[in-house]
């Protein structure tokens, strides 16, 4: 069992930047971010194989977020930039042993989640 740990989600204005990060107990192939905003269902945000040499990342992400891994940490982070009000959600870190998958099963591990709130 891999167990993760987010931290620095929080209140930003419009435009404005925010950093997560997501521990992890132990390696795996494949770490990314999911986000859930209230009556929506999960949504693919970004993930990152273990090499690096393969990323994805939702349209509505793209030139914005950057995601980005510290192996020797476990470490997964998601640099998010120019927030939009509709970022709003609860962001969870995920953890998984396939490639880059864009559905929520394609991920065996799930933190708690983080809450993002952009106002605008």
């Amino acid at each position: 069992q891999v167990q993760l740990a987010e931290s620095g989600g929080g209140l930003v204005q419009a435009g404005g930047s925010l950093r997560l990060s997501c521990a992890a107990s132990a390696t795996t192939e494949t770490m990314g971010w999911f986000r859930q905003a209230p009556g929506k269902e999960r949504e693919f945000v970004a993930a990152r194989t273990w090499n690096g040499l393969y990323t994805g990342y939702a349209d509505s992400v793209k030139g914005r977020f950057t995601i980005s891994r510290d192996n020797f940490r476990n470490t997964v982070y998601l640099q998010m930039n120019s927030l939009k009000a509709e970022d709003t959600a609860v962001y969870h870190c995920v953890a998984g042993n396939q490639g880059i998958e864009t559905t929520p099963a394609g991920y065996n591990y799930w933190g708690q989640g983080t809450q993002v709130t952009v106002s605008s």
